[in-house]
């Protein structure tokens, strides 16, 4: 498994499903976030088990993540249409309904590779050659800020990705660093000796 945090983001270009419910040929990864932020996760299969529940999950919270200027792109090695069949099946049935943001086809595993999350089997859950639970949260210079891997039972957080993108934008808006725990409308950290003297004497207890 690759880092790539403080690295630039993997582009990339395949077929996709669009939030409109449109398939396209040629979607564009840098194109689509220039000027943005964005977040591209990546879950093992479609019609399977964790993954839809993550999948919603993260759709109940686009429009947050569209507030905060953020672009979402869902990718795993199922084709287009798969990605396609599985938004036009009811969630009561097991499906995930009609998405708000991109689902990417990786049928060659390429964009998997590229980003180091391929699956290699082994002691994890996950079967050789899917894409890993992994999450990658992108500045709008196209560089990896954040970036979190999952093992294959273990569902993730989505409000968690909500909190690292203000996290980040807070950090460039103010300088001053994101303690632990940190939410929106919590103080930062100015980080120097001082600083962390001054936020801990305040802080420490709330920890």
């Amino acid at each position: 498994m690759s880092i790539l945090v403080g690295k630039k983001a993997p582009d990339f270009t395949t077929a996709a499903v669009k939030g409109d419910g449109s398939i396209v040929d040629n979607f564009s990864l840098s194109d689509t976030i220039k000027g943005k932020y964005a977040v591209v996760f990546f879950y093992p299969l479609d019609f399977t088990f964790v993954c839809p529940s993550e999948i919603i999950a993260m759709d109940h919270r686009v429009e947050k993540l569209k507030e905060l200027n953020t672009e979402v792109i869902g990718v795993s090695i199922d084709s287009h249409f798969t990605h396609n069949a599985w938004r036009n099946t009811p969630v009561n049935e097991g499906g995930i309904g009609q998405l708000q943001y991109t689902l990417a086809a990786d049928m060659d595993h390429a964009i998997c590779r590229a980003y180091g999350i391929e699956s290699e089997g082994g002691e994890s859950y996950y079967p050789a050659g899917v894409a890993m639970r992994a999450t990658f949260v992108i500045d709008q210079n196209g560089v990896v800020r954040h970036q979190v891997v999952n093992d294959e039972p273990l569902g993730r957080n989505m409000d968690e990705v909500v909190r690292i993108v203000e996290a980040l934008q807070f950090f460039e808006e103010n300088g001053q660093v994101c303690p632990a725990g940190w939410n929106k409308g919590d103080s930062g950290m100015v980080n120097t000796p001082e600083g962390v003297a001054k936020y801990l004497s305040e802080e420490a207890d709330k920890l």
